[in-house]
C-alpha cells in the first residue's frame, strides 16, 4: 500500500511539473529563416505564427512563386526549431527518462 501512495505522490509531482513545462513551452518564441535571411517566420510555443517578415526586394509580382516557397521554407525551419526546443524542455522534465519510440509527452 505504501508503494501505491508513493507512486501517487510521484504522479502528482510529475503532473505539476508537466503543467509548468507546458506553460514554459507556450511562452517559447522561435524564428526560422530562408533565402539567406530574406524571409523570417516567428512561431510561438504552440505553433501559432506570431510574425512574418519579408525583405522588400522580394515584393515583385513576377517573383510571387519564389516568395511563397521562401515563406514555406522559413515556416518549416521555425517549426523544426520549435519541435527541437520543445523536446529539450520535455527531456528536462523527464530527467533523461527515455520513452518508447513514437511516444511523446503529453500523451
Amino acid at each position: 500500500m505504501r508503494d501505491l501512495m508513493g507512486m501517487m505522490k510521484q504522479a502528482k509531482q510529475l503532473q505539476s511539473k508537466m503543467q509548468e513545462v507546458q506553460e514554459r513551452i507556450a511562452a517559447v518564441e522561435v524564428s526560422g529563416t530562408s533565402g539567406g535571411g530574406l524571409v523570417s517566420v516567428t512561431l510561438m510555443g504552440k505553433g501559432d505564427m506570431k510574425g512574418l517578415r519579408v525583405d522588400p526586394s522580394l515584393l515583385k509580382a513576377d517573383e510571387a512563386e519564389i516568395l511563397e516557397d521562401l515563406i514555406v521554407a522559413a515556416h518549416n525551419d521555425a517549426r523544426q526549431k520549435l519541435e527541437n526546443r520543445t523536446a529539450e524542455m520535455m527531456q528536462e522534465l523527464t530527467g533523461g527518462l527515455s520513452l518508447p519510440p513514437g511516444m511523446k509527452l503529453p500523451f
